[in-house]
């Protein structure tokens, strides 16, 4: 591992001046050593063209305590956890730093404490190995996910709708080409990650939270309490007012009744997460009518809520959709993610010079 970090820093002295390498040709073999660390995940990953080699992800436990992610804290992490995350991952596909073709990362948005350790990284081990480096768009590579080429994973056609779903973001976004993305709707407030992970903490449920309210609505009534959905103009979403519902509607039964949530537990979490869903849902619903566009896919870690994917099936029968689901090593915070859109970009010769910097925000 310390080698890793001699060939990083050889060339620093010599070079400080922008280096942008040229690509003149496709390469048969083309190896992709993908980092990201926009939030609480240090991840690497190697990818040979569109097939990834390996996907290794270190998650920080230390955010639990805390009921949420501690930036300080991550990006600490994320120092100690990347040089043996990368040299797992080079271990696992069974490469040497040698046979790299470039180096992709995430430089954003995210937490930027966490960006910078990725993105200094990444910056270093190019220029050391003389090889491009290419910056990622982090939600760009949730919905370029689905273009890794894998057993059981169907690939969707231009144009589709990609529905970007997350504890930081949450977006429906027209994909006409790998890189020509728009927007066309997006939270005005909170995302729907955060949504469900305060709903969690006003339940009692430890973080993340999320994932709790997933396991017991499974064995809930959805239909049990009924939630106010929020009036937005668009496809935009807000869930604010959502979560101000779910703590009135929980301290008003807690004051009847102490033991309301520990009676009722499975019954509320599906019922929240059957609004939440619907939410979605009926903006999907009216993007792809707007649009005529019936290929929905989605991507970003609340995309493996189980109600959300059953919807999803649900409206290819109703609706008339094609949905893509990735899978779920592919939804949270993952390099694999990273390489797929490194290498397409690679494909392009569309590199990035030394003066890249993080990004806290970055729009599609």
């Amino acid at each position: 591992m310390a080698k890793l970090f001699e060939t990083a820093i050889k060339y620093l002295p010599l070079q400080l001046a922008i280096f942008i390498p040229k690509v003149q040709m496709k390469e048969q073999n083309t190896y992709i050593l993908a980092i990201e660390s926009s939030c609480d995940d240090t991840s690497a990953a190697v990818l040979l063209n569109e097939k990834v080699l390996s996907n290794v992800v270190a998650t920080q436990k230390i955010h639990e305590e805390y009921g949420g992610v501690v930036p300080e804290l991550a990006s600490r992490a994320h120092q100690q956890n990347i040089v043996p995350v990368v040299h797992t991952a080079l271990n696992k596909a069974n490469i040497g730093k040698k046979d790299l073709s470039a180096i992709a990362f995430t430089s954003g948005p995210g937490l930027l404490g966490s960006l910078l350790v990725g993105t200094s990284f990444a910056k270093s081990l190019a220029l050391g190995l003389r090889i491009p480096l290419i910056e990622v768009n982090h939600m760009q590579a949730h919905i370029l996910a689905h273009f890794i080429e894998d057993e059981g994973q169907n690939k969707p056609s231009f144009p589709f709708l990609a529905m970007t779903i997350s504890g930081g973001h949450t977006q429906i976004i027209r994909v006409d080409d790998f890189f020509d993305m728009t927007v066309i709707g997006e939270t005005i407030d909170d995302a729907v990650g955060e949504a469900f992970d305060k709903s969690a903490k006003i339940l009692g449920l430890p973080y993340p939270g999320g994932p709790l309210i997933d396991r017991y609505a499974r064995e809930g009534n959805p239909k049990a309490f009924s939630f106010p959905k929020p009036k937005v103009g668009g496809l935009n979403f807000s869930f604010s007012g959502l979560k101000t519902s779910i703590l009135y509607f929980v301290q008003k039964h807690q004051k009847e009744d102490p033991s309301f949530v520990e009676q009722h537990l499975k019954d509320i979490c599906a019922s929240i997460q059957h609004t939440i869903v619907n939410i979605l849902i009926d903006k999907l619903k009216k993007a792809s009518k707007e649009t005529g566009i019936k290929q929905i896919a989605i991507g970003g870690g609340v995309s493996a809520n189980s109600g959300i994917r059953d919807a999803l099936k649900e409206g290819e029968k109703k609706y008339g959709w094609k949905t893509y689901i990735p899978k779920f090593e592919y939804t949270t915070d993952n390099a694999a993610m990273i390489g797929i859109t490194g290498y397409l970009k690679y494909l392009e010769n569309n590199f990035s010079s030394q003066g890249v910097t993080a990004k806290a925000r970055f729009k599609v």
